[in-house]
């Protein structure tokens, strides 16, 4: 391992040679050292008020709408001048960072924009955080370049998509890098490498800095990016209000303070996006101590139904009144290849949830694989009227704290169980191995999903959720189906390394299914593996 240190303090334990010299540079490391300090105590605070909140909603206060900012809702504003390269965003496709391969694929598919990811659908590993680095500054001056092991060689198109890039969330730590000796903060690390090296090129170009920003529970998280974000325009000497974000609504206290975190980026934001997984996720985790709030197998939570159509409604409703962009969410289907029965059934499900969500009023979509970008093209082609659906206002949209929080209806199953296991354990083993964007069974999963699977089987035991033929649902019951599908997966798994990180995965997920506290994060709980997992790999 090579360490560097630079005048302000700021220590790499993790490899810094070759490619990577150019981007952990002192230069650079000192911005994203400066970020730290400068907001690392608000991070702390935040995170606190988090877990304060969590506190009072365990205790029975459930989420609701801020009475304190009722006049933030009540007020007219509109969020700032939305940048031209920004206008048309009926096609996002989203994929990780640090797969070069998949940069250039993204860049080339004819989508709108790009978000490149260095959250959910990437593994954190050193290689991975900086090689997506690399992989961004290549394709903005255009000498990116992949050969693959047949000789095919994938360069840039002419044309390509908009880059938005997704940093980390604001729980998340960085922990091959430290500032005054604490690990810096995973979203600042990101962003600031990114802002740092990028910025003037992006100018020249005629974009900018544009960001995806993930996790947030609240507009004080919201207002601590837009702090992150002016402090980064004076030191780069940038214009203000030229970094632009969009925000995930995919936590449930996010849901109840959109209009006041569109009002404090007002100056630096163009939408919302609908993360549909994490907000499942979320739903479950921040409710996790009352019964009445149990979730069906995963499957029969759709967003037509309950909790999700609401959360839907009312973000769209919220956006357009305020002038920025609805953009929808991901399905998980992907094109299937030699199966062609399986394929069209997939094409058709994809369809079908663009058309619900353009029919709503969404002004863009998601899409994980490249195959999928003209499908959801023709479906917004077809609809849209310009650009966007800013004219659509759901006026006809009143949504309730109940209606946030409706249960749809549905029941636990035994495969139900297996499934959550089985797609929790092959993507945990791919995390561990380095790969953070999975396809299993013919879909696209990520840490969202992995999230869900877990915290289902957790509220499931916890509450002793009766499965559909009446048997209860036991820490017993799931532990040795864990096990069993632990023992099939290392059959199927010929390397040795692989079978390691099977059995590893099978440990933690145990674990945190049977611990009688909540794991916040499956990525927290076993990034520490993941670390050292790298210290020990050849």
């Amino acid at each position: 391992m090579n360490s560097v240190a630079t005048l302000e303090h700021v220590e790499i334990s993790a490899p810094v040679a070759g490619e990577f010299a150019p981007i952990l540079t002192p230069e650079a490391l000192s911005f994203a050292g400066a970020l730290h300090r400068e907001f690392s105590e608000t991070r702390k605070k935040i995170l606190k008020a988090r877990e304060g909140n969590q506190i009072l909603i365990d205790a029975g206060s459930l989420p609701n709408f801020l009475q304190d900012t009722k006049g933030i809702r009540d007020t007219e504003w509109k969020v700032g001048e939305i940048p031209a390269d920004l206008r048309d965003r009926r096609v996002e496709i989203t994929g990780p960072a640090g797969d070069r391969k998949m940069v250039i694929n993204a860049l080339n598919s004819g989508a709108s924009t790009y978000m490149a990811d260095f959250e959910d659908s990437q593994s954190p590993t050193w290689e991975q955080t900086i090689q997506g680095q690399v992989n961004l500054r290549d394709a903005l001056d255009r000498s990116i370049r992949f050969v693959s092991p047949e000789g095919k060689v994938y360069s840039l198109n002419e044309r390509v998509a908009t880059l938005i890039v997704r940093p980390r969330g604001w729980h998340l730590l960085e922990k091959h890098v430290f500032v005054d000796g604490e690990p810096i903060s995973a979203s600042l690390f990101d962003f600031g490498l990114f802002a740092f090296h990028n910025a003037d090129k992006l100018g020249t170009i005629g974009t900018a800095l544009y960001f995806y920003l993930p996790k947030l529970e609240s507009y004080l998280e919201a207002r601590l990016w837009e702090q992150v974000f002016v402090r980064t325009e004076e030191r780069l000497g940038l214009s203000n209000g030229c970094i632009k974000a969009t925000v995930l609504i995919e936590t449930l206290p996010a849901a109840f303070e959109m209009e006041e975190i569109l009002y404090e980026l007002r100056g630096h934001i163009v939408g919302l996006n609908c993360g549909r997984w994490d907000y499942i996720f979320s739903y479950i985790k921040k409710l996790r101590n009352h019964p009445q709030f149990v979730l069906p197998d995963r499957a029969q939570i759709t967003m037509g139904k309950a909790f999700l159509a609401s959360y839907v409604n009312l973000l769209i409703k919220t956006c357009h009144k305020r002038g920025a962009y609805a953009i929808g969410g991901m399905s998980a289907y992907i094109p299937v290849r030699g199966d062609e029965e399986a394929n069209s059934l997939a094409l058709l499900k994809v369809r079908a949830d663009k058309e619900r969500e353009v029919m709503l009023g969404h002004d863009g979509t998601w899409v994980a694989h490249p195959g999928l970008v003209q499908l959801a093209k023709e479906v917004f082609d077809s609809w849209l009227f310009g650009p966007n659906q800013l004219r659509v206002l759901r006026d006809d949209v009143n949504v309730t704290r109940d209606d946030l929080l409706r249960v749809p209806a549905g029941v636990v199953t035994e495969d139900g169980i297996r499934t959550n296991i089985s797609v929790g354990l092959c993507y945990l083993e791919s995390w561990l191995a380095g790969k953070g964007c999975v396809p299993i069974n013919n879909l696209m999963e990520d840490a969202a999903t992995a999230e869900i699977s877990r915290a289902q089987l957790w509220q499931w035991v916890h509450h002793g959720a009766s499965l559909k033929d009446g048997r209860k649902v036991t820490s017993d019951m799931v532990g040795q189906m864990i096990f069993a599908e632990v023992s099939s997966l290392s059959q199927k798994t010929k390397d040795p390394r692989g079978r390691a990180r099977v059995s590893l995965a099978g440990e933690i997920f145990e674990r945190i299914t049977r611990e009688s506290e909540f794991p916040e994060f499956l990525t927290l709980a076993a990034y520490d593996e993941l670390l050292a997992l790298e210290k020990a790999s050849p």
